[in-house]
């Protein structure tokens, strides 16, 4: 079994499964109601179903668990924290880049391809180089640039006197959050059903 760190790879996805099942989730989500046509800005609405669910507000509160929880749970440093990142930026980036491949496949924008998501890639998303960024470039740019900000979060975590984020309360309130997250995402894909019927 590979490591990284000194611990093993299935130890990092054993400790963060729920994110990277949330992310999951909230990517199967976004291109469901996208290709069942909720998202499309032509519809007249601010934002659409398939916009209140986000990725990158998983991966955020991804970042803000990982940096508490790898010294609270004294899961490890600095060092350990990096392939937590890592590796939910990967899996987000590599299914927004399949997401991508699907467009560019049936020729269809969907969430990942449309102009409104694709600043960087011009007018086009439906690009091989857009899919080729999000499934190789993206996931260690990301990862790094992410690192710095919870690393402060875990410094700051480390010197708040020992013992004041111990116990249950920190992975209560986070897993809280993920199942809220699901919760919503649920109630949005439902009410995206029932605006679309």
């Amino acid at each position: 079994m590979p490591t990284m760190f000194g611990k093993k790879v299935k130890e990092y996805v054993r400790f963060e499964r729920w994110i990277l099942i949330l992310i999951v989730v909230v990517f199967a989500l976004r291109l469901g109601l996208s290709l069942a046509g909720v998202s499309n800005k032509e519809n007249g609405r601010l934002a659409s179903p398939a916009e209140w669910v986000s990725i990158n507000l998983v991966l955020l509160v991804g970042i803000l668990y990982c940096a508490i929880a790898v010294q609270t749970t004294g899961f490890g440093t600095y060092k350990h924290l990096f392939p937590l990142l890592l590796f939910q930026t990967t899996i987000a980036h590599w299914l927004i880049g399949m997401g991508i491949i699907l467009g560019i496949v049936t020729g269809h924008n969907n969430i990942f391809t449309a102009l409104e998501h694709c600043g960087v890639c011009g007018a086009d998303g439906l690009k091989w180089g857009h899919a080729f960024g999000h499934i190789v470039l993206m996931p260690p740019l990301v990862s790094l640039i992410s690192w710095l900000p919870a690393s402060a979060i875990l410094f700051v975590t480390r010197k708040v006197r020992p013992g004041a984020f111990e116990g249950p309360l920190v992975v209560v309130l986070a897993k809280f959050v993920a199942f809220a997250a699901i919760a919503v995402a649920s109630l949005v894909l439902i009410l995206g059903i029932m605006l679309r019927s």
